[in-house]
């Protein structure tokens, strides 16, 4: 049964489809997709009066909320296809087109999301067994997208911005004030900024049984070290209880070696260990940021009320790295 406000959500999105896709498309099918605490999607089909129908994913940020870059994301993702790495199509995309807000419309990729599945789903076993090679390639792609062709991506330090941020929020908590302290101590050596991903991990994928069909969630891209990218992949919340630690998939000499073979850059491993630390503490204040977000008012939301649970166990991950 369809909703009052499914159907709007539909004639919304018939009205940005049909310059691209022709008069008289329909939309239908429409399912809110489970995930995504900070924007919305939604699987539907587009029908036309000619040729099939088109499955299709609308991403947008929920009602209400403060504007998220989606139409950057959707330059994003156009770049990164050029560049080779395996993203969705974009269809359309737009700031407020005819009441959708910030969206994007790109085209459906069956597989698998859910990371839990991917590392215990058996027909997924010769996935897992190639996903940490697959993403020290990918990341090399990601790294190569010209700076030129995503303009006004920011960048500038990092640990700073962070920093500033948790102040921001009021919220304190000693063992990330210690681990701010442990990474001003002991700076990784800068790089060159390149295109950084910001959210590249497991959950962020879409995989079937060859490994790695698309890389999703650019909302959090900027420019910076590649070396982040590579870290926040390691994060401990990203291994899902697996002991493996590139994503619960992978061994760390695989990622490595594959992304120094396609990007030609070293990998410094001590500097490598700082930005996991850093991605470490980055996911605690996440944590509090979108938890606030709920408490404030700004987005009712039980999952990110719920996320607001994960600080603690993030400030032990965060204890347990520092030496």
């Amino acid at each position: 049964m369809t909703t009052a406000s499914g159907v709007e959500l539909g004639e919304q999105l018939r009205a940005v489809l049909e310059p691209r896709l022709g008069p008289g498309v329909t939309v239908d099918d429409l399912v809110r997709l489970a995930g995504g605490s900070s924007r919305e999607c939604w699987r539907f089909t587009a029908r036309r009066a000619t040729g099939a129908p088109r499955h299709l994913v609308l991403r947008r940020d929920p009602p209400g909320s403060p504007a998220s870059g989606v139409r950057l994301e959707s330059q994003l993702l156009t770049a990164a296809g050029a560049a080779g790495v395996p993203v969705p199509a974009v269809v359309t995309s737009g700031d407020a087109g005819a009441g959708l807000g910030a969206f994007v419309v790109v085209e459906f990729l069956d597989g698998e999301t859910i990371p839990r599945r991917i590392l215990r789903d058996d027909a997924l076993a010769g996935a897992r067994a190639a996903m940490a090679t697959q993403c020290g390639e990918i990341l090399a792609d990601i790294h190569r997208i010209p700076v030129s062709d995503v303009p006004g991506l920011l960048g500038g330090d990092q640990l700073e911005q962070l920093q500033a941020l948790l102040d921001e929020l009021g919220q304190p908590h000693p063992a990330f004030e210690l681990g701010f302290r442990w990474l001003a101590a002991n700076r990784a050596p800068p790089s060159p900024e390149v295109v950084v991903h910001g959210d590249f991990r497991n959950g962020n994928f879409i995989v079937g049984p060859e490994g790695i069909r698309a890389v999703l969630d650019w909302e959090l891209t900027h420019l910076g070290d590649p070396l982040e990218d590579l870290g926040w992949l390691c994060v401990k919340s990203w291994r899902f209880g697996s002991p493996l630690p590139v994503g619960g998939f992978g061994r760390l000499d695989e990622l490595v070696s594959a992304y120094e073979r396609a990007s030609g850059r070293h990998v410094d491993r001590d500097a490598l260990f700082w930005w996991q630390v850093f991605g470490t503490l980055r996911w605690g204040v996440i944590c509090i940021l979108q938890t606030m977000t709920h408490v404030s008012g700004t987005v009712r939301s039980v999952e990110l009320a719920a996320i607001g649970r994960r600080v603690a166990e993030v400030e032990w991950d965060l204890l347990e790295m520092l030496p």
